[in-house]
């Protein structure tokens, strides 16, 4: 498979396994069951509406990812504004007119980004502050961000695929996506979290076996200060997942996914426990008590950029929101790396 196939699997893989699980992201597991099964869902659950494969703020902040770094320049500095853009749909029901110069880009005129789907509180108030402080700087000394400083929210790693897609480098790729995620949440695991996710999607679009890629991103990881929490739950799920342990059970024995660290632990135990089976992993992802959207679609950005995209299935691939904006900017942020 090519490298743009591998950038549209992780996009459209993220898309589809955020809106699995966004019905079901505030259901404890017992109530998941109760409306669903034992097995849980299996398929999308329509909204009151009847409609399916709507996605959350985790793939919106995603795109508005992507198209900062299509922006060229400080990718710091693009990335926060076009954050911004996407505070913007969040805040309004229609585009504000571009008084200020970062209201720009074609994401902010498309009208079906303008929906609030129960975004963090901390990327919305982290939004609001100027980011300052070298955030590369603040990286290399393991200090907390000036933004949200005890914040460690799965905000941060949500929208951090489009890191690990426009560089070969995983050193590069972890520190970029750690340091955007300054711009909301300045808690050391929230940024290194984000930054090892990053890492492992440069290393996986790059052909290496999903297992590899962890190991790698553990021993990168480990190189910077207060690492401790983000590499203590990540073996857990990689030692959890050769157990062959797999059920909801074991998910929630590595967190609720409402930090940053947990929700990369869930992801990747439920990548490697299935060994690719993207039907069973991402199912496997989202039926749990904790932060359902979050965990599927980090898995599905997992599995999307190994496997690339004819490994989605067909059948959650057709119905999904905004499909036809998530390939365009997928073919486009393709072009970075492989130029």
């Amino acid at each position: 498979m090519d490298f743009p196939d591998r950038v549209r699997g992780c996009l459209l893989g993220g898309a589809i396994g955020d809106a699995l699980g966004a019905p079901i992201e505030f259901e404890s597991l017992r109530e998941i069951r109760k409306h669903h099964g034992r097995s849980g869902t299996d398929s999308y659950v329509p909204d009151w509406r009847g409609r399916l494969g709507l996605i959350t703020d985790d793939t919106q902040m995603t795109l508005f990812t992507v198209e900062g770094l299509l922006a060229g320049g400080d990718p710091v500095h693009e990335v926060r504004q076009a954050y911004l853009r996407w505070l913007d749909t969040q805040e309004h029901r229609t585009p504000p007119p571009p008084v200020e110069p970062w209201r720009t880009g074609t994401l902010r005129e498309q009208a079906w980004l303008y929906s609030r789907r129960a975004p963090g509180n901390a990327c919305l108030s982290g939004l609001r502050h100027t980011l300052t402080h070298d955030p590369f700087e603040t990286l290399r000394a393991g200090a907390a961000g000036e933004v949200n400083p005890a914040s460690k929210g799965c905000g941060t790693v949500m929208r951090s695929a489009p890191f690990g897609l426009v560089t070969t480098d995983p050193r590069a790729a972890f520190e970029l996506s750690a340091a955007c995620a300054q711009i909301t949440h300045g808690h050391p695991t929230g940024y290194l979290a984000a930054g090892a996710f990053a890492a492992i999607i440069t290393l996986v679009t790059g052909g290496e076996p999903l297992l590899w890629a962890v190991e790698k991103t553990l021993e990168l990881t480990r190189s910077y200060p207060s690492h401790e929490e983000t590499t203590r739950v990540l073996q857990r799920a990689v030692d959890l997942a050769a157990a062959e342990v797999r059920s909801p059970e074991a998910v929630e024995s590595l967190g609720g996914a409402w930090v940053a660290e947990e929700a990369l632990a869930i992801a990747v135990y439920c990548a490697l426990v299935t060994r690719g089976a993207v039907t069973a992993a991402l199912l496997l992802s989202v039926n749990h008590s904790g932060d359902s959207d979050s965990t599927g679609s980090l898995t599905g950005n997992l599995l999307g950029a190994a496997l690339g995209q004819d490994a989605l299935p067909a059948h959650w691939l057709s119905p999904l929101e905004g499909r036809d904006t998530i390939t365009a900017l997928a073919d486009r942020l393709a072009e970075i790396r492989r130029g």
